[in-house]
């Protein structure tokens, strides 16, 4: 199996979305877990801040987002979330992505995201894009346009043939990311997860990034600038305190950092240490 979904406990894996019902290859599954997924599993990139390294064999994603209830990003997420789909059976294609997101130049191919089948379709799937990104699957068809909770997500095709996924804001459509259909397998996740993860120009080597999405607002810390979006455009803005640290993480982001963690967080990117 491309994404090793026959070393996946499955069991483990729905217990911590919280899903209960049938596991069928079909549309109505797909959707079920993605939203679990995205609701259960938050964005974040911690274990880099910490000095540590981010594996990304199944046996270590596994025993940090699903056994020790932690977050990941992209590569961990859609690592996780393709093996499980795999299990299920369905058919699960890895793409690459240049973020958008406000850049004024052409960024790398750094992010990962599944073309998947269910009922004689393909379906664009991201588990892992934080604070912005899908709640749901969408149609991988140029123009789609759906609506997700609050959200609305479109995704149009450039005139190279590139897709682009936009969400609206009060000021209008935003780009996320831009992706072609060229396939990417597990060995090429490795080498952008290097980069990514130990390349000092890398925006998520300079300070934590902690985001989680959800149907009425959109969650995110930025070092220690929490901000909370609503989907009228309104949003909620303030610094937090080291010692409020710990309980951010939990309470709005549902991440759970040991004693010892929590200090190296701190000394290393809170204190000026």
């Amino acid at each position: 199996m491309t994404w090793n979904g026959e070393e996946l406990d499955l069991e483990a894996y729905v217990a911590r979305l919280g899903h209960t019902g049938e596991l069928k290859p079909d549309l109505e599954t797909l959707r079920t877990l993605h939203r679990a997924h995205v609701a259960a599993i938050p964005f974040e990139n911690l274990e880099m801040m910490l000095g540590r390294p981010v594996p990304l064999e199944l046996a270590a994603l596994q025993d940090k987002l699903v056994r020790r209830r932690r977050g990941g990003y992209c590569y961990e997420q859609n690592l996780l979330f393709a093996a499980a789909l795999e299990r299920i059976g369905f058919r699960v294609t890895g793409l690459g992505a240049r973020v958008r997101a406000g850049a004024s130049a052409t960024r790398a191919v750094t992010h990962m995201l599944l073309k998947v089948e269910a009922d004689g379709e393909e379906w664009h799937c991201d588990v892992g894009f934080g604070g912005d990104g899908l709640l749901e699957p969408i149609p991988l068809l140029e123009g789609a346009e759906v609506r997700q909770g609050e959200w609305c997500f479109r995704l149009d095709r450039e005139a190279d043939g590139v897709l682009v996924l936009r969400t609206w804001r009060s000021d209008g459509w935003f780009e996320l990311y831009a992706y072609t259909e060229e396939p990417r397998l597990p060995v090429d996740y490795v080498v952008m997860n290097h980069y990514t993860s130990t390349h000092p120009k890398s925006s998520f080597m300079r300070r934590p990034v902690v985001q989680r999405a959800a149907p009425q607002a959109r969650r995110s810390l930025v070092g220690d600038h929490l901000t909370v979006t609503h989907p009228d455009g309104s949003v909620a803005e303030r610094s937090v305190p080291v010692d409020e640290l710990t309980d951010v993480l939990v309470q709005e982001f549902g991440v759970e950092l040991d004693a010892e963690e929590t200090a190296t967080l701190i000394r290393v990117h809170y204190a000026g240490a």
